[in-house]
């Protein structure tokens, strides 16, 4: 007679946990493989172009391009890339046209507006049309914007990792009557044939012939570069005898998103000016302060200053208060040719992260010698990095001094979330040791989950058939 197999004894078996193990094992590689590759699957990307805007040798175009091609609907951005083509589609070096920046900005306006393309400040707010701003502390019309780069744009990341996302077109946060458009700022200097490429990059006013800005008011006497001098249809000195050839230019730029849903975590985004200073009003606190952020500076030569610490170097420091805090999930800096590297840091002097450029070493586009072709950006791990609401934040931005640069820039970039519970955070942590496994690596785990599986059945099966041998009764 054969008796069944005990299950207590079957559960309390060493061969059956095993078992159990390795039927789980391979249950989290399969579904932690989806996982990581569900947000991957579900983003869109599209790629368009920015209307037309013509260069000849030395000639500036900085334009504003209202209601841009740009995805619709209740979204979550996770990617921005842009660079300035010819009409074939063929990326433009730096040495020919230079990219001193573009910028995205979103904004409401009537639905019922009259035009659909808005042409200027003014005309937009005529129409009761306004900027929806960035959470960052800089006022009036400066450093608003959702995404903004310059000659590093081409290698700079600005992937807006998992579980992470900047949420757009919410119609609950749409005042009634309005809908959501884009506008694109884009500068550029075309520098073929110029007598002095550095410097009609950086905007000397000398070269451009400018004495008034572009509202016709004349300059300080102190200002000698900068994007006073360097306004659209402005020109930049050209040796003689170049055949004034002009051509169609274009910023192409990608976009990529993700439909939104509950499960993304949405980010706030913070860009500090390192020439911001603060104005503060008798009895307001420092949250009520005004910032005037200046966005460009000048940097004096060392041979003029003198050299400080052994070295060239222009240190320039502010000091900005975050109004809210949370993780910084992505950092990067903006800088000029010239630039060092750029970081921000805590209030106790931690470093939120440090941002250095990329100088190119060749001739083709991407790759430019002597301009700065990436920064690199800060992908802190999940939860890592944390600021506090009313924080005083350190931006340093450093330049070379062995020469003048004028309109450089120091400018830092971050995104932050809201704390998210502690289960989430694990979750995130889990998702993102995950993302260190290479497929291969996965492919391995996969395998050895399986050959665990394999041998639990093995282990099982035969303390089955032994319990059975053992169990029989005559």
């Amino acid at each position: 007679m054969m008796n069944s197999p005990q299950p207590g004894k079957m559960l309390n078996s060493p061969q059956w946990w095993l078992l159990l193990l390795s039927i789980l094992l391979f249950a989290l590689t399969v579904n932690s493989s989806h996982d990581l590759t569900r947000n991957e699957n579900k983003v869109k990307s599209s790629v368009f172009l920015s209307p037309e805007f013509v260069l000849g040798p030395g000639t500036v175009a900085n334009k504003y391009y209202y209601n841009i091609d740009f995805p619709r609907g209740h979204i979550a951005l996770k990617e921005f890339n842009a660079e300035v083509v010819d009409e074939a589609g063929i990326p433009v070096p730096l040495h020919e046209t230079y990219l001193h920046h573009w910028i995205v900005v979103r904004y409401y306006v009537p639905k019922d507006a009259k035009t659909s393309k808005i042409l200027s400040d003014d005309e937009l707010h005529q129409s009761k049309g306004f900027i929806v701003r960035n959470s960052g502390v800089c006022q009036g019309n400066s450093l608003g914007q959702y995404f903004g780069l310059g000659s590093e744009t081409r290698k700079t990341a600005t992937y807006v990792p998992d579980p992470y996302g900047i949420e757009v077109g919410n119609p609950a946060q749409v005042p009634d009557g309005y809908e959501e458009r884009w506008l694109l700022n884009v500068h550029a200097i075309d520098t073929r044939n110029v007598e002095d490429r550095l410097g009609c990059t950086e905007c000397r006013c000398d070269l451009y012939n400018v004495t008034e800005d572009e509202l016709g008011r004349p300059l300080r006497p102190d200002y000698t570069g900068g994007l006073y001098c360097c306004y659209d249809q402005t020109k930049c000195r050209v040796r003689e005898g170049f055949d004034d050839i002009h051509r169609s230019l274009y910023l192409r730029y990608t976009v990529k998103w993700i439909d939104w849903e509950n499960a993304i975590v949405p980010v706030k985004i913070y860009i500090f000016d390192g020439t911001d200073s603060v104005e503060r009003e008798k009895d307001s606190t420092i949250l009520d302060a005004k910032h005037h952020c200046r966005i460009e500076y000048e940097v004096e030569s060392c041979s003029t200053t003198g050299v400080v610490n052994g070295g060239c170097i222009d240190s320039k420091k502010a000091s900005i208060v975050i109004p809210r805090g949370g993780h910084v999930i992505y950092g990067v800096a903006h800088q000029h040719s010239g630039g060092t590297g750029a970081a921000l840091y805590g209030e106790d002097g931690r470093v939120l992260c440090s941002s250095i450029p990329i100088y190119g070493e060749g001739k083709e586009a991407g790759n430019e010698a002597g301009y700065i072709v990436g920064m690199s950006a800060c992908y802190p791990h999940p939860g890592s990095v944390q600021v506090s609401s009313g924080e005083t934040l350190t931006l340093e931005s450093n330049y070379s001094s062995t020469q003048k640069h004028t309109g450089v820039m120091g400018l830092f970039y971050i995104l932050v979330a809201d704390p998210p519970p502690e289960s989430m955070l694990l979750l995130q942590n889990s998702v993102h040791e995950s993302m260190r496994f290479s497929k291969y690596s996965w492919g391995l785990l996969a395998i050895g989950a399986v050959v665990a599986f394999i041998v639990g059945v093995g282990y099982y099966s035969r303390n089955k058939r032994e319990e059975q041998y053992q169990s029989l009764v005559i």
